[in-house]
């Protein structure tokens, strides 16, 4: 309901996630009236959104926040209210005059791939005819998938971010299968990544039931390393203090945000253990070390510093900063030194060299 979405606003504020850098607020599937009005537009459901998108996103702005929302490239959402299928100019119209910042365009009941791809071009050439600045959320390769080989150069054009894959649960098991995907299909999904257009590999579950706390620094140092967009799932009126500061964790974010914008890759993978790195600005990397074993105590993992950067991170001498779990200052290094990193069972450990 609007009133959900106001709260959220106000938490935004009064509890620093705006100053650490969060500032859309996203409405997701059924905010809709189940018809459209008698001009054919798109209507906020009258009980739930009795002020109308319009004036939420008001108060989201006067907060100094953006307003998301969500719609469809077929006849019908994923939970059956109206699409956009036939309606595209007229729906982006719609968004632009409520002043929506942001469109996660969803990718169900469409008839055919073909329409599939028309439907998510003539909405992104719709967004930009508005003149007014709206990011454009995707899930354009995840459901042509199944079927053929997605055209990244292609996406890229027409969207800011795209779902490659499942939607994640609020569980060790789906964050570690996004991660697997990844991993496997970084080939093809890493280079095109960068200012403009993000793979994305949905939501931050973390602040929720299901994650335990190394799992929640795994996801927030993996998402991280993988240049994804940084939107969280989770409720800010019931989020410990512990998950609030590692969602609010400035050296991650601005891991997250590098102003490069290269998306990480996995390195090695080794028994229980993968050592995945990213290049940033100013000559740096960010280094993942995740421990896959789920049962016993710490273990360690050792390699040499030669691995990093096609062997030119630490070329001839470089320092380290563990940033997750805990901040703390490794020292100077020099090329030819090797690392020793102990990390939890399921856990993580992020380092900037």
């Amino acid at each position: 309901s609007e009133q959900l979405f106001v709260e959220m606003a106000d938490r935004m504020v009064a509890e620093g996630w705006r100053d650490a850098g969060y500032e859309f607020i996203c409405i997701d599937d059924c905010w809709m009236a189940p018809t459209r009005d008698r001009h054919g537009r798109l209507q906020a459901d009258p009980k739930r959104f009795p002020s109308g998108i319009r004036k939420l996103a008001d108060y989201v702005h006067s907060k100094g926040l953006k307003l998301g929302i969500y719609s469809d490239v077929g006849n019908k959402t994923c939970a059956g209210f109206p699409g956009s299928y036939d309606h595209y100019d007229l729906d982006a119209q719609t968004f632009a005059s409520w002043g929506v910042d942001l469109l996660k365009f969803d990718g169900c009941n469409s008839d055919s791939l073909e329409l599939l791809a028309e439907g998510y071009r003539r909405m992104s050439v719709a967004l930009n005819k508005t003149g007014r600045s709206i990011v454009y959320s995707c899930e354009w390769p995840f459901y042509l998938r199944p079927v053929q080989q997605p055209n990244y150069t292609e996406i890229k054009q027409y969207c800011n971010h795209w779902r490659n894959f499942y939607d994640v649960y609020d569980s060790w098991s789906s964050i570690k299968s996004i991660l697997d995907w990844t991993a496997l299909h970084q080939d093809s999904i890493v280079k095109i990544a960068g200012p403009g257009g993000w793979n994305d590999p949905d939501m931050a579950m973390i602040g929720n039931f299901g994650l335990s706390w190394d799992q929640s620094v795994t996801q927030m140092a993996m998402w991280a390393i993988m240049a994804a967009p940084l939107f969280m799932s989770n409720d800010l009126r019931h989020i410990s203090p512990e998950a609030k500061c590692l969602l609010q964790n400035r050296e991650v974010i601005a891991i997250n945000q590098d102003p490069l914008g290269k998306q990480g890759y996995q390195l090695v993978k080794d028994k229980n253990f993968q050592l995945w790195e990213r290049p940033l600005s100013g000559r740096a990397y960010a280094v993942a070390v995740v421990n896959y074993q789920e049962i016993g105590g710490p273990q360690k993992f050792t390699f040499s510093l030669t691995f990093l950067g096609n062997g030119l991170a630490c070329n001839p001498a470089c320092s380290v900063q563990q940033v997750l779990p805990a901040s703390r200052d490794w020292g100077v290094y020099s090329w030819f030194s090797s690392l020793s990193v102990e990390v939890n069972p399921t856990g993580t450990v992020l380092l900037k060299v």
